[in-house]
């Protein structure tokens, strides 16, 4: 008699045994559930990177210059020799020469420079002299996107600290 009641609660498919209920299609709550949370779970993580893709290049930029003011400052004070960055608004291309050669590429998102001698430059060519003694006076780049967003680039001649801003376009002092 147990065993015709366990054959009873037992149905045989030609896959082979399963429980009464597995006649019916659908999803269980816990499926359902587990399903939504990795979805949630992946849009958590995904979605972050492609908010503010502008900002972000502008950022990449903006410390890419930031690093290449303290390569040619340190290898200068360091080699005790003189290196030079050069802008040009005309060409729209930014130029250095360094210990490993000189080297070129677009100005990308840089829409001015600031020296004290010079004020601010944004059309012709300018350069920067980084000697023995590092820089020569204090610089700063302004970077630009079409989203209205700015970062500038400051250096200090006397310490030598690359320093990096970020405001709204127009809305800096």
């Amino acid at each position: 008699m147990a065993r015709r009641a366990a054959a009873e609660r037992m149905l045989i498919s030609p896959a082979g045994i399963c429980s009464k209920r597995s006649g019916r299609s659908g999803f269980t709550l816990l499926e359902i559930v587990v399903v939504i949370f990795i979805i949630s779970l992946f849009a958590a993580v995904v979605l972050p990177s492609f908010t503010g893709i502008g900002a972000d290049g502008l950022k990449t930029e903006a410390r890419k210059l930031a690093s290449l003011l303290r390569y040619l400052n340190d290898s200068a004070t360091y080699n005790k020799q003189t290196y030079t960055l050069t802008f040009d608004f005309h060409e729209k291309t930014m130029s250095w020469e360094g210990p490993d050669g000189s080297r070129s590429q677009d100005l990308g998102k840089i829409t001015s420079v600031f020296l004290p001698s010079k004020g601010v430059v944004r059309e012709g060519q300018l350069s920067v002299k980084f000697g023995p003694l590092g820089l020569r006076e204090n610089i700063e780049i302004t970077l630009d996107n079409k989203d209205r967003q700015e970062m500038k680039v400051g250096m200090n001649s006397l310490s030598g600290r690359v320093k990096i801003t970020s405001n709204e376009a127009g809305n800096g002092p």
